[in-house]
């Protein structure tokens, strides 16, 4: 059980650091707040691709940990690294006030509730049917992400910021049901895995497209608030995530104070953004 635990943490300092390498490649390329196909430029930005590692490092320790702990903590835990891109972007300008650092602590506190509330534990097993619906909801975010990016908007990075979230989580909710059984080819035919892959190259490119809109602290918010709802309540209703016996209120609170944390940190590190100049941009 402790492994998990820290496969998770892990998880949530890899995912915090590739955002803030992928949102520096970004602006490096030229291409935030410009057209769509500015992003094209990414090619040519090697810390964009940096962040986009250690992104995929965050997923595996990620997916590791969901073999061994609910969704709802993993995810929770996943959420909070809006604590380490604020921490990151302290260092390139980003001053967080006392309220950033009183909304980290009451996010602290929500993960330890969690924490103690959890009950370690594999999911239940999904059909393959289902898990071939989780391949076509890449389908359906990747026409509204293609849609949204075609339109300018102050909206527009919410809406990327939630197709990012929602591609995410069904990459959660995948990784839980996964069946690793049985030889290592047997996964070439496993609907889960390609869930996980299609949703998540989807996530990534509307994650990409709404930090060319947005701040990294603000997007990343939206998309892990998203991402930690949508998959904790599946996890609950569908999989059979379990929270240990007279602790559910604990896990109730500590979920709310944990999301509450990393939006909180998100808004006062966003709110207190020093500009970079021209020669360090």
């Amino acid at each position: 059980m402790l492994l998990g635990y820290v496969l998770a943490v892990l998880a949530a300092v890899a995912s915090g650091s590739g955002s803030i390498l992928e949102s520096a490649g970004v602006r490096r390329a030229g291409a935030f707040g410009g057209s769509p196909q500015d992003l094209v430029a990414l090619r040519r930005q090697p810390l964009y691709f940096l962040g986009v590692g250690v992104d995929l490092l965050g997923f595996v320790f990620a997916a590791a940990a969901l073999h061994r702990l609910p969704l709802f903590l993993v995810q929770s835990v996943l959420a909070f690294s809006v604590g380490v891109t604020a921490t990151i972007s302290a260092i390139l300008g980003v001053r967080l006030a006392g309220a950033g650092w009183a909304a980290l602590g009451v996010g602290a506190t929500g993960l330890v509730l969690l924490g103690l509330s959890a009950d370690p534990g594999p999911a239940r097993a999904l059909p393959a049917g289902w898990k071939l619906l989780l391949v076509g909801v890449a389908v359906v975010i990747a026409a509204i992400a293609f849609t949204v990016q075609r339109r300018d908007g102050r909206w527009s990075p919410i809406v990327l910021g939630f197709c990012a979230g929602l591609g995410f989580s069904v990459v959660g909710i995948s990784a839980r049901t996964l069946d690793a059984s049985g030889p290592v080819w047997h996964l070439a035919v496993e609907p889960a895995l390609w869930a996980m892959i299609a949703n998540g190259l989807v996530a990534a490119v509307a994650f990409a497209m709404a930090l060319q809109r947005g701040r990294a602290t603000a997007v990343t918010a939206i998309m892990f608030t998203t991402n930690t709802a949508v998959s904790s309540l599946i996890g609950v209703v569908v999989l059979d995530d379990r929270v240990r016996d007279g602790f559910t209120a604990a896990a109730a609170v500590g979920f709310v104070l944990a999301v509450a944390g990393a939006i909180g940190t998100a808004h006062y590190a966003a709110a207190h953004r020093v500009e970079p100049s021209a020669s360090t941009a």
